[in-house]
């Protein structure tokens, strides 16, 4: 053989020798990312991530690499990212102590970071925040507390102060949960976090804390589903970036009482309308861009509130236990489940349906079969028989926010076993199981959820019990895995600065803003205003309050649009004789933190229910319905709740007195009204009197002023109806939408679902020949 042949011979067993040895190697490489954390790259496999501190370690199984998170050298199913969710979640449930399955059915209450839980707050060994110097990404006592001691996994988080802190928060107790037990990561959630400030300003090209958007009936003002589902997609990756893995939202309940409060939350009372927006929020929070179905990028939706909770009498809300009951006298309850049944669980994306349902704490009144008149959780009708039965969901289901704790009066904010109110606070677990829940929404402590395994294994037997742990167990699990925490619940920290709030997440915010403000009225087209026009913005009068808990909020006078923005679009005056044009800015009518009830109308001998007034003025309920439909005859409680005759006014009449102030200083020069709306609103007190009238469903100041300027035009519609009067609210029904007398303007233009204006004049185009053949 020549020399070159035996060369070309060497070479060619070399390079065969590298290709086998290579063949028979690992196909995975790992790295310490920057922010501490080891980094397992598989070839055509899932990315892990782990901490060096936990105790867990890599397995070898097929060349790929896994996480051994029960650390017993064993390649577990649930282990195996290779297999189906399901298939992982029933292994590890099988594998799972009744305790270790408690914790998994707790829901925190709301955490802040820093600061830990509302109320007394968190302690830092034993300290407060300000006294501990902790960092504000470091885990309370008693976060570790219910992580290590009670099992909990799911964690709710309001508040961060920062990006980059709710990053490295996340990180802490992740590598925390790994090192106990099974490995099970936590689901941090988060109420939704997108809304925009209208102080904030925009800046093409600058970022911020979090992309800000529109409030969801703003984004139903749209009237473009594709639009709530880039919102969707945007929101997913940034709570991901943030460690948030499930969305307790959105709240599709069709809002067909314009009085309730909860109102601005939803996407209005349009059941076509609100199914197309549930379907697309979710299907835009779910699928993962990346992979078309569950992946990284999804974040899990929790829908609510089952069967729909924008039906209370009266327009009361089931927060308190003056508003716990929501009444049909339309026959209408199947409407309110469309958006949930057509929509959040008939999903366009690779997800399928919504993985999560919030039932609402509402007593559905009379429509259990059985009699039976209890909160949707506790319900074994409206939680077995209709969402799971009848409908075939077979996600997780967790109650709203307290429902277990005990009841403490009428206008006590968040304590809610409406209709249990006489079962002891295991008894109230033990029933919601049996009902066919999965979770306990604001519970830390896993005891009154053992204590009700017990209660069970008395009445049905200890296999009985444990397979109905297990089939809640599999149902949390599998949204655990489906969105990759089991691989990699870790965060690159610089990561999520960059993209939190990005310009271009910015952009796309600032301009679903502009599309969800509606014009109503611009007479002899004054709007927009031309540059050089001098305009007059009056103080606003911001009356005494309370917040949800109670506390106190005394009155001042705010600049209802910062001066400074203002002046980048006209010339601006305190004198109203020296201005061309004023802008009043105002609020819709409010009527207080307990609206619908008063303690001291109660303490006087009366029942205590008042009218909820969408109007500023004295009103009195003259039409009100007496019987009320609903009422409890347990003592200390009211059995007919009506509230006739009675009289109110609303907490800001001094809006209305400012509207018609402004307009006799400005004599015959124009008043433009901008609304900021969070409910419906009898505009006929002030109307009239003005030129134009813009509504902002809670945007940025440039927002407005970009339309008032003629920057942008106008094209928003309205997603609900402006009622005529109060007269037309009270006798509407709670369950129906639209049947209620719109008002008509000075100019003949009706205020009805899906009217708008632009510059040139009524819109009519795709979005109101699609929804306006369907409701009208």
């Amino acid at each position: 053989m020549k020399k070159q042949d035996i060369q070309s011979y060497q070479f060619l067993c070399l390079g065969l020798f590298i290709v086998m040895l290579y063949s028979c190697g690992p196909k995975w490489t790992e790295s310490e990312n920057a922010s501490g954390f080891q980094i397992v790259h598989n070839d055509g496999g899932k990315t892990l991530g782990y901490s060096s501190g936990s105790g867990v370690n890599i397995l070898t199984v097929d060349r790929f690499a896994f996480k051994d998170l029960n650390k017993n050298g064993t390649l577990d199913p649930y282990e195996d990212w290779r297999l189906s969710a399901e298939e992982r979640a029933a292994d590890l449930a099988g594998q799972m102590t009744i305790e270790q399955i408690a914790g998994l059915m707790l829901y925190s209450g709301h955490q802040r970071i820093p600061g830990g839980g509302f109320g007394q707050g968190g302690t830092y060994d034993g300290k407060t925040f300000e006294e501990s110097g902790a960092k504000a990404s470091d885990l309370t006592d008693q976060q570790v507390k219910f992580l290590t001691d009670d099992n909990l996994r799911h964690v709710l988080i309001t508040s961060v102060e920062s990006p980059e802190v709710a990053a490295t928060w996340n990180n802490n107790a992740q590598a925390l949960v790994e090192g106990l037990g099974l490995g099970i990561p936590a689901n941090n959630s988060s109420d939704p976090r997108h809304q925009a400030d209208s102080d904030e300003e925009y800046t093409l090209g600058a970022g911020g804390d979090i992309s800000r958007w529109p409030g969801p009936i703003g984004l139903a003002a749209s009237f473009e589903p594709d639009l709530v589902r880039r919102f969707g997609e945007v929101a997913s990756r940034e709570y991901r970036a943030l460690g948030i893995a499930t969305a307790l939202s959105p709240q599709v309940d069709l809002a067909t009482d314009p009085r309730w409060y909860r109102f601005s939350g939803t996407f209005g009372p349009s059941p076509e309308l609100g199914t197309d927006m549930a379907r697309a929020y979710v299907d835009g929070f779910q699928t993962s861009s990346a992979e078309g179905g569950w992946g990284f990028e999804s974040v899990n939706a929790m829908v609510k509130h089952w069967p729909g909770g924008g039906t209370g009498e009266g327009g009361r809300d089931a927060h308190y236990g003056f508003g716990k009951f929501a009444v049909f006298p339309g026959e209408n309850i199947q409407t309110h489940m469309k958006p949930f049944i057509e929509g959040a669980f008939a999903l366009e994306g690779g997800t399928g349906m919504a993985s999560a349902v919030m039932p609402y704490y509402t007593i559905s009144f009379e429509q259990d079969p059985n009699g039976e008149n209890v909160g949707n959780a506790f319900s074994k009708y409206m939680i077995t028989d209709q969402l799971r039965g009848k409908y075939g969901f077979d996600g997780v289901i967790c109650t709203d926010w307290g429902v277990t704790r005990p009841d403490e009066g009428m206008a006590v904010f968040g304590r809610t076993p409406w209709g249990v109110e006489n079962l002891t606070e295991a008894e109230r677990h033990y029933k919601i199981l049996m009902a066919g829940c999965d979770q306990f929404g604001g519970n830390n402590e896993a005891g009154p959820v053992i204590e009700a395994y017990q209660m069970g294994v008395k009445e049905h037997g200890e296999a009985e019990m444990r397979a109905r742990f297990e089939t809640s167990a599999v149902r949390l699990l599998k949204n655990i895995f489906r969105v990759g925490l089991f691989e990699n619940p870790y965060l690159d920290v610089e990561a999520t600065k960059t993209l939190v709030g990005n310009a271009d997440f910015m952009t796309e915010g600032f301009e679903a803003q502009l599309k969800s403000i509606v014009l109503l009225k611009n007479k002899d087209g004054v709007l927009p205003v031309a540059k050089e026009k001098t305009v007059y913005i009056p103080q606003r009068y911001v009356p005494a309050s309370e917040n949800f808990f109670g506390a106190p909020i005394p009155a001042y006078w705010e600049k209802p649009i910062k001066p400074e923005i203002a002046a980048k679009y006209f010339n601006t005056t305190d004198d109203p004789a020296a201005a061309d044009l004023a802008i009043v800015v105002i609020n819709n009518p409010e009527n207080g933190r307990t609206a619908g009830y008063s303690e001291e109308d109660a303490k006087n001998g009366e029942n205590g229910f008042l009218p909820i007034s969408l109007q500023y003025d004295t009103y009195t309920a003259t039409e009100a319905r007496d019987p009320s439909l609903a009422g409890d005859a347990r003592e200390g409680d009211v059995l007919n709740r009506t509230y006739k005759n009675k009289t109110v006014k609303a907490n800001n009449v001094s809006d209305l007195e400012a509207v018609l102030e402004t307009k006799r200083k400005m004599g015959d020069k124009p008043v433009l009204v901008v609304l900021r709306m969070s409910n419906p609103t009898v505009v006929a007190e002030f109307e009239k009197e003005i030129d134009a009238l813009l509504i902002n469903f809670g945007v940025q100041d440039q927002a407005i002023l970009d339309i008032v300027s003629g920057k942008v035009e106008p094209s928003g519609l309205l997603p609900l109806q402006m009622p005529a009067s109060m007269s037309t609210v009270e006798t509407q029904m709670e369950d129906v939408p639209f049947d209620m007398q719109p008002h008509v303007d000075a100019e003949g233009n009706a205020y009805d679902f899906s009217f708008g204006l632009n510059w040139k004049g009524v819109i009519s185009d795709t979005r109101t020949d699609k929804y306006l053949r369907k409701n009208m």
